[in-house]
């Protein structure tokens, strides 16, 4: 069966489907909040085994809210953010900085002027960045990291992992409606992990536009720099 396993340190047993059966006949918001913290932080985690079932709780048994579902959710995701940000200020940035600056760092071209320019680029890009992050598969999780590195400012970092969480939340929390008004919870499991695959090619599609955006920015820019120096 084609499971989602959500780490190969845990065992086997441990899959979607077990943590999907656990969260619908055990559903809370706490429960919500809890796994969407795990979820965003440094423990790979599928929100689309929290948020799905809980919104389809609330359809077919009416045990929790929709609304309430994606609001405890995104806070969920914010506190997890969190964690991976302050664990970048505190230990992430020292060891860059001293990778930066030893022999093995210079070796691969690497010094701390380039790391400055790096954070620098974050901090004035941060925002767009960590807000597209959120809704990408494999990035969700790891955006934070960068942001602590570059200290990014921790309102601006707040608001817009919010809103990229917010909005992935209330399309996976419309999935769980709608399937909860169209399947049976035997086939919830199934339906979940047959959509999930298309936000995962739909995430990665969105990842190649940033990237192809990015390349082409950074072309333009040196086209002008050259056309610039020519015409001096």
């Amino acid at each position: 069966m084609n499971e989602l396993l959500i780490t190969c340190a845990m065992s086997d047993w441990f899959s979607a489907q077990f943590l999907l059966d656990f969260f619908y006949n055990n559903a809370s918001y706490l429960f919500v909040f809890l796994f969407m913290v795990i979820e965003s932080s440094f423990l790979p985690f599928p929100s689309e085994v929290v948020v799905p079932p809980a919104a389809y709780i609330a359809v077919t048994r009416g045990d929790l809210n929709v609304i309430l579902v994606v609001l405890v959710a995104t806070a969920g995701a914010v506190v997890g953010a969190l964690i991976n940000y302050f664990l970048a200020v505190w230990l992430g940035r020292p060891i860059v900085y001293a990778f930066a600056n030893s022999r093995l760092g210079h070796a691969c071209l690497i010094d701390e002027a380039k790391v400055e320019k790096a954070e620098k680029y974050f901090d004035a890009h941060g925002a767009l960045s960590t807000f597209i992050g959120r809704l990408i598969p494999a990035v969700r999780q790891l955006i934070s990291i960068p942001a602590g590195l570059a200290r990014m400012n921790i309102g601006v970092f707040v608001i817009f992992t919010a809103l990229g969480a917010g909005v992935w939340n209330c399309v996976l929390a419309a999935l769980g409606y709608w399937l909860g008004k169209t399947v049976p919870y035997s086939q919830l499991f199934e339906s979940v992990e047959k959509y999930n695959h298309y936000f995962t090619i739909g995430g990665f599609c969105l990842l190649l536009v940033c990237i192809l955006f990015i390349v082409w920015q950074a072309m333009k820019g040196k086209s002008k720099k050259a056309a610039d120096g020519g015409e001096r």
